[in-house]
């Protein structure tokens, strides 16, 4: 299941999760953001029950991205325990981002 987090709902959903969470920061009108949304929903899919995934749109919700100085996107963040692990910022293969979060699992 895809999550989409809001400055509402971030908090809950993000940072007290008790399982690790991929957060896709992008725009509906951001190009690579449209090509890597097939692969987040697939990696939602794969994932479902070990990792909550969803995205987080920077248009509507500026100050989170703000808060996670986000500067480009899309920007990939997993959070572990409430923090930050990793950051991936960019479009990619579904398998290279699949790679990406196999080795944040695993810190």
């Amino acid at each position: 299941m895809e999550y989409k987090f809001t400055m509402d709902n971030f908090d809950a959903e993000v940072l007290q999760a008790d399982i690790p969470v991929l957060v896709d920061f992008y725009s509906d009108r951001c190009m690579p953001c449209r090509m890597m949304a097939p692969i987040v929903e697939k990696m939602a899919e794969a994932y479902d029950g070990r990792i909550k995934v969803g995205k987080c749109n920077t248009d509507e919700n500026m100050q989170l991205a703000m808060n996670y100085r986000v500067s480009g996107i899309p920007t990939f963040m997993f959070f572990k325990e409430g923090k930050p692990e990793a950051v991936y910022v960019g479009a990619m293969e579904e398998a290279e981002l699949r790679e990406k979060v196999e080795q944040a699992l695993m810190k």
